[in-house]
């Protein structure tokens, strides 16, 4: 699995309207056949700052990603609502997607 995590902060202007502004986005990766999840949440400790949490089956489906138009039109679409260049993690993991947490359970 190509897992990628990306910290995009936006604009004091943006940052409100943010998921808003990035839905056509969301959704056309979200429909993509090799992704596993593209999850946004926003920082608590700074309002203007979002996480996506990314997970594509293998390394080809994270090419296709790459390399689609709508992949393109988001980026596009985002230069203007960003502050500053967004961080990233990329890493090629043996995972298929989310396990359980062994540490921790419900209680009751």
């Amino acid at each position: 699995m190509i897992f990628i995590a990306v910290k995009f902060t936006a604009r004091p202007e943006h940052a409100d309207s943010w998921l808003e502004k990035t839905a056509a986005f969301t959704a056309a990766t979200r429909a993509e056949e090799g992704n596993l999840f593209f999850d946004w949440s926003r920082s608590v400790d700074d309002p203007h700052q979002y996480v996506l949490l990314e997970g594509f089956r293998d390394g080809d489906a994270g090419a296709a990603h790459v390399s689609s138009a709508h992949f393109k039109d988001g980026l596009a679409a985002m230069a203007p609502l960003i502050a500053a260049t967004p961080e990233i993690i990329n890493a090629d993991i043996p995972n298929e997607g989310w396990g359980a947490m062994g540490e921790l359970a419900p209680q009751g």
